[in-house]
């Protein structure tokens, strides 16, 4: 084994871009357009996040939905003006199903009336940060924020993927082809070693892999406090050192080994992915899937 480790501003103009069509093995691309609505303002980051999460819950939150409410700074943002507009009557009968511990902490102390999520909820519309979006094919990661014990990635995933509509709230630099860093996995904590292993091999002089620790500093081996989640999972960081070409096809590979449960690899069509850049925010839309067989 190789090594276990670890806006205020009005939109000024729509666009309609061709999304990139890179070989995946024996699959193609279909051309696939992207709607782009450039904002243009002074703002410095932080400025540009907050109205980005403010532009998203204006534009798609309406009076009477159930919203999956995200976690993270952006949807942090978007949680407290989300609360705001309540307060000021602007929004009416919201109910919100937090996708973790913070964001319920967040929606409470906002005013937001919370329910806890189902397999059979139905979900109007949902909001999340995210550790990367894949340009063109809109495939994102997330998972990488340190966890509580009570917390679920599989919770935020099937949360996200049940809503009727979904947006990730994000900085510029983390829009692109060739995503960087870790992909979480959760895996059965019994033979854990076994999987860690051969995801190790799969990935090949790639990635590094490590267990996740709940306290103290990350190792090979997760230290001494293994994070375990409220199922009852490890969670291995799959480290890339080099750009992924393709996160649905590392998504596929890792569906395949035993005692993987799940991945921070998440890929819902339709999709909005708001993007706070320094000269205020791009909204991007995916309306169809794009990868089709010869």
């Amino acid at each position: 084994m190789a090594s276990i480790a670890s806006s205020s501003s009005t939109l000024s103009t729509c666009l309609l871009l061709h999304s990139p069509t890179p070989q995946l093995g024996r699959r193609r691309m279909r051309p696939n357009f992207v709607r782009i609505m450039p904002t243009r303002s002074c703002l410095d980051d932080t400025s540009s996040l907050l109205t980005a999460a403010q532009y998203t819950v204006d534009t798609y939150v309406k009076s009477g939905m159930v919203v999956g409410l995200g976690s993270g700074h952006a949807s942090g943002m978007a949680i407290q003006h989300l609360g705001r507009q309540l307060h000021r009557g602007n929004l009416k009968d919201i109910v919100g199903i937090p996708t973790s511990v913070a964001s319920a902490s967040e929606a409470a102390k906002a005013g937001i009336p919370l329910i806890t999520y189902q397999g059979s909820s139905q979900i109007d519309f949902a909001f999340d940060d995210a550790d990367g979006v894949e340009e063109g094919t809109f495939v994102t990661i997330i998972g990488r924020r340190k966890l509580q014990s009570e917390e679920s990635i599989i919770q935020e995933k099937s949360i996200l993927n049940a809503a009727d509509k979904l947006a990730f709230i994000i900085e510029e630099s983390q829009y692109k082809g060739g995503l960087e860093g870790s992909i979480p996995v959760l895996i059965q904590s019994l033979n854990w070693l076994a999987t860690a292993e051969e995801i190790d091999d799969m990935f090949l002089g790639d990635a590094e892999v490590w267990r996740r620790a709940s306290i103290g500093q990350a190792g090979p081996l997760g230290g001494d406090f293994p994070l375990v989640t409220r199922e009852g999972h490890n969670v291995l960081d799959v480290i890339f050192t080099s750009p992924i070409p393709s996160l649905t096809e590392v998504a596929k590979i890792l569906d395949k080994v035993d005692g993987v449960i799940d991945h921070g690899v998440i890929s819902k069509i339709p999709c909005t992915v708001v993007i706070a850049s320094p000269n205020g925010f791009n909204v991007l839309e995916k309306l169809t899937a794009d990868i089709v067989g010869y």
